[in-house]
């Protein structure tokens, strides 16, 4: 159980979630998570990272019930841990296949969502539970996946979209049966790792640069709605309820939870450096997680 990295071929590298029962992570996980994507791409071995999850579904978001029985040290280890994360998928120096299977909900679309490439099963869904579970957030993530007005209507509403449907919006590179699911994934990550390992790594940087959205900074301005629904009460009162509804197989929620209390949001960087609170991985920084060099500058600390 935990965050485990292999190589089953030359220049691939797979990173594999298993936090049974239907991986909803909790703080340390995502952290471990964001760890092993990086190091993985630091291999100069290595030229794809592939993203992939044991057990019923690819990823249920933060551990909810984590968050409900410890309270905001909790919630603010899982914001920073997700931002970290998510961070670690779209900054890898080499591009990142999604192997998703069964669920991928909340943290698991900021996942995927900066991902270079998503390969799925048959059975796979998409979706923000946010609304439901007290949270704002990683809607920049499933903004890259459909389009803008579906992403509002699936947002709004809670509902997800199949991977077939996600292959129709061009965001799914292939849809297959769940037992090929592998297969498929290590046939376009082999292609990727065919490349000229300096080349592929100035393509992703190349790529990356001229993205239209700064995804760090727009899901950090998503988190600071999140911090204002848990000033008001409103995100811990709706998270509460949590428990008393379960969804099918996916107990947990996305990287933008709050409690009635506090959490990083756009303004809150002192919040995400409270040390006290929570007890950050060595080596972590909260600037670099959220990129609040960009939004302050140095002299915002």
């Amino acid at each position: 159980m935990g965050v485990s990295t292999s190589s089953p071929e030359k220049g691939i590298s797979v990173v594999t979630v298993d936090f049974p029962p239907v991986n909803a992570l909790p703080v340390r996980g995502w952290f471990a998570l964001a760890d092993a994507v990086r190091a993985a791409g630091r291999d100069a071995g290595n030229r794809c990272v592939v993203l992939a999850a044991e057990g019923r579904g690819f990823n249920a978001g933060v551990d909810i019930k984590e968050i409900q029985a410890e309270g905001d040290s909790a919630l603010l280890g899982a914001n920073c841990g997700c931002a970290e994360a998510f961070a670690a998928v779209y900054e890898c120096e080499v591009p990142v296949v999604a192997e998703v299977h069964g669920f991928c909900l909340g943290g698991g679309i900021g996942l995927v969502g900066n991902a270079d490439a998503i390969v799925a099963s048959d059975d796979a869904t998409f979706g923000l539970p946010e609304l439901d579970r007290g949270a704002l957030g990683a809607a920049t993530h499933l903004s890259r996946l459909v389009p803008q007005h579906l992403m509002r209507a699936l947002y709004y509403t809670s509902r997800t979209a199949t991977a077939a449907e996600l292959h129709g919006h061009g965001s799914v590179w292939r849809v297959v049966a769940r037992d090929r699911l592998r297969p498929a994934v290590l046939e376009l990550a082999r292609e990727i790792a065919g490349k000229d390992g300096r080349l592929i790594r100035l393509a992703k940087a190349a790529i990356n640069g001229i993205d239209p959205v700064d995804v760090r900074r727009s899901y950090r301005f998503e988190q600071g709605f999140t911090f204002e629904a848990g000033l008001g009460g409103t995100g811990g009162r709706v998270r509460n309820t949590f428990g008393a509804q379960s969804p099918s197989g996916a107990q947990a929620s996305s990287g933008a939870q709050t409690p009635s209390g506090a959490q990083a949001s756009s303004g809150a960087r002192d919040t995400c450096d409270a040390r006290d609170t929570w007890e950050a991985p060595d080596g972590w920084e909260a600037r670099d997680a959220f990129g609040v060099q960009d939004t302050l500058g140095q002299e915002g600390r």
